[in-house]
Parts: C-alpha cells; sequence; structure tokens
C-alpha cells in the first residue's frame, strides 16, 4: 500500500487581494478642485458598499488602509468568494479617475486557509487501519466527507467579515526549505506538534488581536499571508516577537515585507486627501 500522504487537509475559504498604492500627491495638487470632488464622489460611491458585509451569502467586504512608512501611501484589502470577484474589484477600482493617482507598488493574492493536521493524521490512520488504498476512490470519497463537514463547520472563520479595528499588520511568510532544515521533510505529527504549539500562544492574544491565515502557494511569491488586526497596534510587536521563540518560528520561519496601516474609512477618505 502506498505510503500515507504527507501533507494535512487543507480547508479553503475567502479569496482575499491586497493591493498596495503609492499615492501621486503631485498629480491630486495640479488639478482643480471640481475634479478632485468628481474622482473623490467616484470612489467613495463605489467603496462604500464594499466596506459592509453582503446582505446574501459571505461577508465579502472591502477595507481601506493608510499605510505608514516608504512602501505606500494606501492599500485595499477585499474578501470575495472568487478569483473572478477579485478581478471585478481590482478592475472597478482601476476604472475609476481615483484610479489615476494611484501608484502600485506591490500586491498579494491569497486564498483563507485552515490546516486541518490533527483531523488529517486521525483520518489517515483510521483508513489505514480500514485498508483503504491512498488516492483510491473510497480515499478520495471520506477526505470529501471529511472536508466537506469541516468547511460547514468553520464557514464563519473561512469566509470572515474584515474586523472593524485601527489597524492592520500584513506580512508574508514562508517555511524553510534549505539544506539542514526543512519543514516539508519533517514528519507530519512533528510539524503537526509545532504548529499546536504555535497556535497555543495566538490563543493567548484571543480578544486583542484577529488572525486570518491565508495560503498562497501557487498563487502568489510566498507561501502564506498573515492578516492581524487589532486597536492596539503595540500587540503586533508583542505577538510576533513571542511567536518567534517557538519552534515552528524559529527553525523554519521566514518572513517578508510588513505593512502596517490606519483604517481609513470612505467617509473619512476626502479629509485624508484635503490640500492645506
Amino acid at each position: 500500500m502506498p505510503a500515507t500522504p504527507p501533507h494535512p487537509l487543507t480547508l479553503d475559504g475567502s479569496s482575499v487581494l491586497h493591493q498596495m498604492f503609492r499615492f501621486d500627491w503631485p498629480a491630486w495638487r495640479r488639478v482643480e478642485s471640481p475634479a478632485r470632488d468628481r474622482a473623490l464622489s467616484e470612489i467613495t460611491t463605489l467603496l462604500e458598499p464594499l466596506e459592509q458585509p453582503s446582505q446574501q451569502g459571505h461577508p465579502n467586504q472591502s477595507a481601506l488602509f493608510a499605510l505608514l512608512g516608504h512602501k505606500g501611501d494606501l492599500m485595499f484589502i477585499h474578501y470575495r468568494d472568487t478569483l473572478e470577484d477579485l478581478s471585478k474589484t481590482e478592475r472597478d477600482i482601476a476604472r475609476t479617475e481615483f484610479s489615476s493617482y494611484l501608484q502600485p507598488q506591490h500586491s498579494y493574492l491569497s486564498i483563507v486557509e485552515l490546516g486541518l493536521y490533527e483531523s488529517s493524521t486521525k483520518l489517515y490512520a483510521q483508513l489505514a487501519s480500514e485498508g483503504i488504498e491512498p488516492y483510491s476512490d473510497p480515499w478520495e470519497h471520506r477526505v470529501f466527507e471529511t472536508i466537506e463537514r469541516q468547511s460547514t463547520a468553520m464557514s464563519a472563520r473561512l469566509y470572515p467579515s474584515i474586523p472593524e479595528t485601527k489597524y492592520v499588520c500584513f506580512y508574508p511568510m514562508d517555511k524553510k526549505r534549505g539544506e539542514h532544515v526543512n519543514w516539508y521533510m519533517a514528519p507530519m505529527t512533528d510539524r503537526a506538534r509545532m504548529m499546536q504549539d504555535h497556535g497555543l500562544i495566538g490563543r493567548r492574544f484571543a480578544g486583542r488581536v484577529k488572525q486570518i491565515i491565508s495560503g498562497s502557494i501557487g498563487l502568489d511569491d510566498w507561501e502564506w499571508g498573515v492578516d492581524l488586526y487589532a486597536d492596539d497596534s503595540g500587540v503586533f510587536k508583542q505577538l510576533i516577537y513571542e511567536m518567534r521563540f517557538d519552534e515552528a518560528s524559529a527553525l523554519y520561519g521566514l518572513f517578508g515585507a510588513f505593512f502596517v496601516g490606519v483604517r481609513l474609512h470612505t467617509a473619512n477618505l476626502g479629509n485624508w486627501l484635503a490640500l492645506p
């Protein structure tokens, strides 16, 4: 019988797009006030409904943040059911007059993901005890049943609303695949233990920070994207610092650029754009 798969099952949810822009302030100053008002009105009309959770189906929201530092001025975060829906939102923004002042700096595409290490280990062991061959039709059927059942139970986490917090911290990350340590060569039981320990740290911050993990293998340059939402920006440093000491991060974690933003509701965009 083929070996048990080394990878855990995962649940997939909302498609997520982060868009980071630099705002062209010189161009904004050059145009007359009526043109600025027209551009602001158009983008406000587009974005305001998207800030609210959808009344049907999943929340499918967008949010705007004012970025700090040199990496950009504005960041849009979009959660949608499909990549096609993300593409439409991206295109709708690009069609506005306001977009002529947005200079793309970075973007990140991912899908909200929940890893099922514990469930996968139990399921694989059960299937092996029953003599069911990995990847056979009966195997695939049982896997499908598990994913469907877990997806229904975890729907709120897979299709989240965007937390109404003051701040966001977004960063991409990988697991090391170097010659000395390789996450993907470690036994699944070891990876499950490390991820459980890693998760225990996050749970201690429940109520202070909302964490949304999205998978991006095959979709973007890194393997995961992490969004942290909080009303206290200091919690970002504390949480990430403590997590650096656990085995999953200390040995295997690689981190990309960090983007920190302040929530900018569309209703307040005019104040942000106001000239002296």
